[in-house]
């Protein structure tokens, strides 16, 4: 049986939903009871409600489990306690495999989410437990608020420069790439970078949006006084907005991509392109 924690957030349903494809067991964890019903229906065996920052409420999760996919609350910023949590169980019940949801570059001191990615990371090596790490990019997802907008209004928004140079993975082959190395001892004590290996920048993505949908879009650098704003009217944490705001300034000076090399040997193929998925959004909503 497999435990995957985070389950009800986009990166552990499409996982629950590539482990179902490949008939394999898994335990979903989620935060809230109400959770239960999605992570069932994306193919989940089982689902438990648990809170990763009180271990006593984990105890049932674990019974059993042979391995772990660790996917940590988003922006979290007790997401090293909450790592140490999970390792403790797993070494209790003796978990056969860990697997950790990390993030490309995660010694970027830049950027306070990652930095505590990489904290967890060394707590995973000094654990002694067979682990795997997996870093992915941004997700070609993450943008489709931005395809939303690009066909309702002709305006693709981002928080930082047109010209930021950024590369973005497609969410189903992270998780594809996740079920393949999962509880497979092939590939224990490695660490996995995954991306597609394209750069874009917001305004080359703003035109092929544009030839995709047909119609003029233009890229729109949101002000980040009012992007907080608006951030704190949804109910973000003072912690999520500032963290963001430090990756959105890191992402203008630096840039963030990565190498496909690793992710294509693990699909056994070449990752999903940002045109690609561009296609298939659009023929989705198209019905074609």
């Amino acid at each position: 049986m497999i435990l995957v924690t985070g389950a009800a957030g986009k990166t552990g349903l499409a996982l629950l939903r590539e482990l179902a494809r490949q008939e394999r067991s898994c335990r979903a964890l989620v935060r809230r009871a109400e959770q239960i019903p999605i992570a069932l229906q994306s193919g989940a065996s089982e689902a438990c409600p648990g809170d990763l920052l009180d271990p006593g409420s984990l105890e049932s999760a674990f019974r059993g489990i042979s391995s772990i996919y660790h996917i940590p609350p988003n922006i979290h910023p007790q997401e090293v306690e909450i790592g140490e949590n999970v390792l403790r169980l797993a070494d209790q019940h003796a978990v056969g495999h860990f697997v950790y949801h990390s993030v490309l570059h995660p010694y970027v001191q830049a950027m306070p989410h990652h930095i505590k990615k990489a904290k967890v990371e060394e707590r995973i090596y000094a654990s002694g437990l067979p682990f795997t790490i997996l870093q992915p990019e941004a997700y070609m997802q993450n943008f489709l608020p931005g395809l939303a907008s690009a066909r309702t209004e002709g305006i693709f928004p981002v928080p930082y420069p047109a010209d930021s140079k950024l590369g973005m993975v497609d969410l189903e082959d992270v998780a594809c790439a996740a079920g393949f190395v999962l509880g497979r001892p092939e590939h224990f004590w490695a660490t996995y970078e995954l991306s597609s290996g394209e750069t874009w920048t917001p305004a080359r993505a703003a035109s092929a949006i544009g030839k995709v949908l047909d119609k003029p879009v233009q890229v729109i650098e949101i002000d980040r006084v009012a992007w907080e704003r608006q951030a704190q009217q949804s109910g973000m944490s003072r912690y999520q907005i500032e963290t963001l705001l430090k990756m959105f300034e890191y992402y203008a000076q630096h840039g963030f991509w990565g190498n496909s090399r690793v992710l294509g040997g693990l699909l056994g193929r070449p990752p999903r392109t940002f045109l690609e998925f561009l296609h298939e959004q659009v023929n989705l909503k198209t019905g074609e």
